[in-house]
């Protein structure tokens, strides 16, 4: 073991790795109950969203420990699986067989960027003001699921004649009245959500879930009557796994020719997001704790192949991607909250090991996760996106050139309900900042045309 994962030489011990795997995985393992929560929506079995969350996250977390050697783990990304329902599917009216292919595209991009120079122009492209605001806009798109999952934000039609029909129509705002016990279990498990995590207790957000569904118990909100039993959810993998590949994936994707330039604008909001999220990880946590050297950040700018860790790390989390779609479930991702084990002391690949036997044990718990209400993991939601919209303190705010793009980018997300028309927000009000300063020259070309390809799947959407 100390061969393989060179403990002594990363000043650890297997002692250290046990323990920093134990507590990156309750950090992060209400994605076991929240994941299939969400994709259910889009009409998939539970049962096979939640088997196939906790396979990739298993072969994700492997790989990115056995072939990268760092204490990363990986599961279904919290903002990419919310993309995945309320806008691919909701808003953008694909099933989820197709959007699976599209998430499956997008890992095999990921691979090919990671392998080549294409990563690098990309990195080099997008400045990092937007790529902290994409971060920070995906944050609070998550915290308004959670919100809008229990109905704490409530909407009133100003045509009620076409809402009845299902159109779309303006409404108003507003907070619901807090009169439901829905509304109560929402408001209790946001409470421990805070406590917790401003306490900075260890499995703070699974504790809550825990703690919150119990409650729920005696308000006739946490019931086994609808759950899925262990034998229910194997019987459902089935549903999910390879069905890429039949009638209702690949070829029903691709049988609409004029969707096509939305599929493409769709793939790439996937693959950005996954990129940058995964990027921002590495570069956030294992620059500061040695995990990543300064040797590894420039042989993954200047390098090909897998001449770095960090590059390995990128391909685990690519691979991952396309092997989660495959077994059916959105966007494998490597995980912020891999920074609580390194935080514990965890410095190589046997965290992450550990990380996935925890997930493969827990397969044995879905009887009791599949009963767990949206209303005791919502809170988790909104504490979440709070976390993840740090990132936005990284741009400055006073410089009004800077600012508008990196709003719009942000508030764009929630407000349409959609992270890719809020990357579109940013990245066509970047260029009509910097045309005005006369600073159009300075625009990476791959910037105007993923805005050109924007503005063009708007007016498709506007005629069709």
């Amino acid at each position: 073991m100390e061969k393989f994962f060179h403990l002594k030489e990363n000043g650890t011990a297997v002692s250290t790795e046990i323990v920093a795997g134990l507590t990156t995985f309750f950090a992060m393992s209400y994605i076991i109950v929240v994941n299939p929560q969400i994709l259910h929506q889009t009409g998939m079995p539970w049962g096979g969203v939640f088997l196939a969350t906790i396979i990739a996250a298993i072969i994700g977390t492997l790989v990115m420990g056995l072939f990268a050697n760092v204490p990363y783990a990986q599961a279904a990304g919290m903002g990419l699986n919310a993309f995945f329902t309320y806008t691919v599917c909701f808003g953008l009216k694909f099933t989820w067989q197709e959007t699976l292919c599209m998430v499956f595209l997008c890992g095999l991009i990921n691979i090919i960027i990671t392998v080549t120079k294409i990563r690098k122009m990309i990195i080099e492209a997008i400045p990092p003001m937007l790529q902290n605001a994409i971060g920070g806009g995906i944050g609070i798109f998550v915290a308004y699921v959670g919100m809008l999952n229990v109905n704490l934000v409530t909407f009133t039609p100003k045509d009620t004649k076409a809402a009845g029909k299902g159109l779309a129509t303006g409404a108003t705002p507003g907070l619901a009245t807090l009169n439901t016990p829905t509304l109560w279990l929402f408001l209790i498990g946001l409470l421990f959500a805070i406590v917790f995590t401003v306490l900075k207790l260890k499995g703070g957000m699974l504790l809550t879930i825990v703690i919150t569904a119990i409650i729920g118990i005696p308000m006739g909100l946490t019931s086994m009557s609808n759950s899925v039993s262990i034998s229910d959810t194997f019987a459902q993998l089935p549903q999910t796994f390879g069905v890429i590949f039949s009638a209702d994936g690949f070829p029903a994707l691709f049988s609409d020719v004029s969707k096509l330039p939305l599929v493409l604008v769709t793939i790439f909001a996937f693959s950005m997001s996954d990129t940058f999220d995964t990027l921002g990880t590495f570069i956030g946590t294992g620059r500061r704790t040695g995990i990543f050297s300064d040797d590894d950040m420039k042989h993954m700018e200047d390098g090909k192949g897998f001449s770095s860790k960090l590059d390995r790390a990128l391909f685990a989390d690519s691979i991952a991607t396309s092997i989660g779609a495959i077994c059916g479930t959105s966007n494998t991702t490597t995980y912020v909250e891999s920074s609580a084990g390194i935080a514990a002391g965890g410095r190589t690949g046997l965290t992450s090991v550990v990380v996935s036997i925890c997930f493969a044990l827990s397969i044995f718990l879905s009887p009791v996760i599949s009963a767990v209400p949206s209303a005791a993991t919502a809170g988790v939601l909104v504490i979440v996106g709070c976390m993840m919209a740090s990132s936005l303190k990284e741009i400055e705010w006073s410089d009004i050139s800077e600012a508008i793009p990196a709003f719009f980018a942000a508030v764009f997300m929630a407000l349409a309900y959609s992270i890719s028309y809020g990357i579109a927000a940013g990245f066509i009000t970047y260029c009509i900042v910097k045309t005005c300063k006369k600073e159009a020259k300075s625009v990476h070309p791959i910037i105007w045309i993923v805005s050109l390809l924007f503005i063009l799947n708007f007016i498709l959407l506007a005629v069709l």
